[in-house]
């Protein structure tokens, strides 16, 4: 008993503490912010924009986003590690936001290697400061708005 109260107390302290997160799936893009050119070798092919992978975000928070993607790397590169940046952009319905992350942790979940993902958390760098507020609108007015949208694309059945 006495267990499960700290518990509790230390899960609101830290709540309080971190910044809050949001529950909201929007579409994501990522790929690889290019390398700067090292000496004399040209910079790899691989980490340009057009070499990408797409999911959907778990949460999203001021500082930090949570994705989930059906791969951890695009082809030999993973996406977390090596305190590698990562461009992302978010198809919010206010516009695309983009941003620049880099990915701290990541887990596989799914039970089946078939229907296998990878839930990425990631640090956002940075930002320009018309993206942060379009960003911070939709982190406060999220639900609202994905429910609008929603609403306006439900089907209309006629009846006979």
């Amino acid at each position: 008993m006495i267990r499960n109260f700290i518990a509790t107390i230390t899960k609101k302290i830290s709540e309080r503490r971190d910044n809050p997160r949001y529950k909201l799936q929007i579409p994501i893009k990522v790929w690889f912010e290019p390398e700067k050119k090292a000496g004399k070798l040209p910079p790899p092919q691989l980490l340009t924009e057009d070499c990408f992978i797409c999911g959907e975000t778990f949460d999203l928070s001021i500082t930090g986003i949570a994705i989930t993607v059906p791969s951890i790397r695009i082809r030999e590169n993973y996406l977390v590690g090596e305190n590698r940046t990562l461009n992302a952009e978010l198809d919010l319905p206010d516009g695309k936001v983009s941003m620049q992350i880099v990915g701290t942790r990541y887990e596989q979940i799914g039970e089946h290697l078939s229907v296998a993902r990878y839930l990425i958390g990631a640090r956002i760098l940075q930002m320009t400061p018309e993206n942060m507020k379009v960003y911070e609108h939709f982190l406060h007015n999220g639900h609202k708005i994905l429910r609008k949208a929603a609403s306006s694309l439900a089907l209309e059945v006629d009846e006979v």
